[in-house]
């Protein structure tokens, strides 16, 4: 039987909705699409930018809890509810992806709450232990 277990950030989001920020399955990690809230104050920069880095730094959280780093990502999605908002966050996407080079995918979409510019989502792979 493979491990499989939920990590929770704490964002009021997972409770209310019922979803865990990251769900390891032996050596894959999938973390939900994940927005530029602080999960800790629940606050949002009205900055696409500034939403594009608060969400690495939660996707980054959640990785370092599955035991594993952006070098592990093999796919992000990035969803995005006006597509001009995309290239102004790439130089904060080229930094954790760059050297990486997971395949990725550009959605135009609405999101859950109009406050949000931008949502990211990726899929890790641990290396063997």
């Amino acid at each position: 039987m493979t491990e499989r277990r939920s990590i929770l950030s704490g964002s009021t989001f997972e409770e209310q909705i019922g979803y865990a920020r990251a769900v390891v399955d032996g050596d894959r990690v999938h973390v939900s699409g994940t927005t530029g809230f602080d999960y800790a104050t629940m606050t949002i920069s009205d900055d696409v930018v500034e939403q594009a880095e608060q969400c690495l730094r939660n996707i980054g959280a959640a990785l370092a809890e599955a035991g594993c780093t952006f070098a592990d990502v093999v796919r992000v999605r990035y969803l995005l509810p006006d597509r001009a908002d995309f290239e102004p966050c790439w130089p904060a996407l080229r930094r954790c992806f760059g050297e990486v080079r997971p395949a990725a995918t550009m959605l135009v979409c609405g999101l859950a709450d109009p406050r949000m510019k931008i949502e990211i989502e990726v899929d890790a792979r641990r290396a063997a232990a």
